[in-house]
């Protein structure tokens, strides 16, 4: 991974940590194109946010990173400005960085009903011939569950009610995130995927960035899939409500 476009990322993001200047070189400072709304655009509003940090306040831990083409994904444990899970985005053009997007979410204070939190579990990347077939199924699946609502299809994605899930408020297997999703209809909360965005994919692995609705706010979706043997076996997300448009650092959208 020697100074491969993963490792820039991970050591990009670990300068947040470190305050190494070194890394900030992998990114092309006459194109940076900023998606994380509470930081102004280009190079100059990366260092703006830095600066902002309390000093020697910042951790970063990047549990996986996968690479999809252009693209440098990671999942990572933070604290920065208090203790959050994130995913980043990374676009590359000329072996620089470009374009950045990312979605955060509080770190909750203890693990799911099942015992996950939100970045443990699998890490190992394999059935890299897979990668498109996993894309497709997982593109699938936010469309005909998230975005359609067709739970008549639900079952068919899942190996029986084996089903990993890192989700802070639900528990494990296909039966846990349906009493989830009834509790919450009982309640009046609904969820709705409107728009995918992205599917970017390495092997076994699968992100999707979404928008929608939770429960009436407008929030970012990222959800990460494990795929075993043509079936959903495992997944994480971080979900970020999207601030209003006054409040945004820079034009270019969450997306």
């Amino acid at each position: 991974m020697e100074n491969s476009n993963k490792q820039k990322v991970v050591s990009l993001l670990k300068a947040i940590e470190t305050g190494a200047t070194e890394p900030i070189g992998y990114i092309n400072p006459n194109k940076y194109i900023q998606h994380n709304l509470g930081a102004a655009d280009g190079l100059a509003g990366f260092g703006a946010l830095l600066q902002a940090l309390p000093p020697n306040s910042a951790k970063v831990n990047t549990v996986r990173v996968f690479q999809d083409g252009d693209y440098v994904f990671t999942h990572t444990d933070y604290n920065f400005f208090g203790p959050k899970i994130g995913f980043d985005i990374f676009r590359f053009e000329d072996g620089k960085i470009v374009e950045h997007w990312d979605n955060l979410q509080e770190t909750p204070s203890q693990p799911n009903p099942s015992g996950h939190t939100m970045v443990d579990g699998t890490t190992a990347i394999n059935d890299l011939d897979k990668t498109e077939d996993n894309k497709t199924l997982v593109r699938n699946f936010v469309d005909d569950i998230l975005v359609n609502g067709r739970m008549e299809k639900l079952a068919a994605y899942f190996d029986g009610d084996n089903y990993i899930q890192h989700n802070p408020l639900i528990a494990d297997q296909l039966s846990g995130l349906g009493s989830a999703l009834a509790e919450w209809g009982k309640q009046g909360i609904t969820m709705k995927y409107d728009t995918i965005h992205k599917v970017l994919g390495e092997g076994n692995f699968v992100l999707a960035v979404s928008e929608g609705h939770l429960a009436g706010n407008h929030n970012s979706f990222y959800d990460l899939f494990r795929v075993e043997n043509g079936k959903i076996a495992e997944h994480w997300d971080v979900i970020e409500p999207i601030p209003a448009k006054e409040t945004w650092k820079n034009n270019n959208g969450k997306f």
